[in-house]
């Protein structure tokens, strides 16, 4: 089986960065020269994915509007001779085929990726989170399709997060396996009390998973916050036929924190092929009067 298609869900209210996203979504934010929801739908189109669902609410057209051609706009880079960003644009609008599906109760995250089920249809998916942005060479996303391939299987992208915060994640325990990085999965649970579990491994914004998370979503019951949580239909799922965490590779930033936020724009404008050395030097000036 090769993976084609990727959901990404889009349609949270983005509270944590009010009053900022009050008429922006927070995907829309930018981190250097491109909003945060570029860099996961590149890192897909990177991966070789052919497909992304957005899975949107209202207010969110921004999004939606970013990937799409604006005729008004190119022909106006055209009369200035702006060739350079007119490619660019064009390269954005060209990136992949988007589809949008409405969550129209903000139920949660379980709930956002059964919503795109007639869209994915009887076919593993990869799911990409908006507010987790991942620096490698190789792509998160590739990496974990590169597993799937000797698989078959679902697979939860997982880091190490010291013991006194995962409570805040949801945590995978599982048996290591002679693949480097990689565990079979014997329990999941979500944002665990303290003492309730030894794992330090951590669920992260990239999954792949198997068609039949859909009837699992489907019967379950809403959770903390009248939310229907992905974590429970994991854990049937991986009851089900097996699933599998992976360590990925790579630095991961939540740009869905604001302090994660920032360091991202420090991360990837360090990497940022004119910005870079004029942005090291003016850090190390500000760390020298600190």
């Amino acid at each position: 089986m090769k993976i084609r298609k990727a959901v990404i869900p889009v349609a949270g209210l983005g509270t944590r960065f009010l009053p900022a996203t009050k008429a922006i979504p927070k995907e829309m934010l930018t981190i250097v020269d491109r909003p945060t929801i570029q860099y996961i739908v590149e890192e897909a189109v990177s991966s070789g994915i052919e497909q992304v669902i957005f899975v949107t609410s209202q207010g969110k057209s921004a999004i939606e509007n970013h990937f799409d051609y604006n005729f008004e706009l190119d022909m106006a880079l055209k009369e200035k001779k702006k060739v350079t960003l007119g490619r660019e644009l064009e390269k954005i609008s060209n990136l992949i085929d988007i589809i949008s599906v409405r969550q129209k109760k903000p139920l949660g995250l379980g709930h956002a990726i059964w919503t795109a089920r007639h869209v994915v249809g009887n076919e593993p998916f990869l799911v990409l989170l908006g507010d987790d942005l991942v620096i490698n060479d190789q792509p998160c996303a590739r990496q974990m399709l590169d597993l799937f391939d000797e698989v078959q299987e679902s697979i939860v992208a997982v880091q190490r997060v010291p013991m006194e915060e995962t409570f805040q994640y949801g945590i995978v325990e599982g048996e290591p396996l002679e693949r480097a990085r990689t565990h079979k999965v014997h329990r999941m649970i979500e944002k665990p009390a303290p003492g309730t579990s030894r794992s330090d491994m951590a669920i992260i914004g990239r999954y792949i998973l198997m068609p039949e998370v859909f009837e699992f979503l489907g019967r379950t019951t809403p959770g903390h916050g009248g939310e229907i949580q992905l974590t429970d239909a994991l854990l049937a799922l991986s009851n089900q036929r097996g699933m599998y965490a992976y360590e990925f590779e790579g630095t991961r930033y939540d740009a869905g924190d604001k302090l994660g936020y920032l360091k991202a724009i420090l991360a990837y404008g360090l990497r940022h092929d004119t910005l870079g050395a004029p942005l090291k030097a003016h850090l190390k000036k500000l760390t020298a009067k600190l």
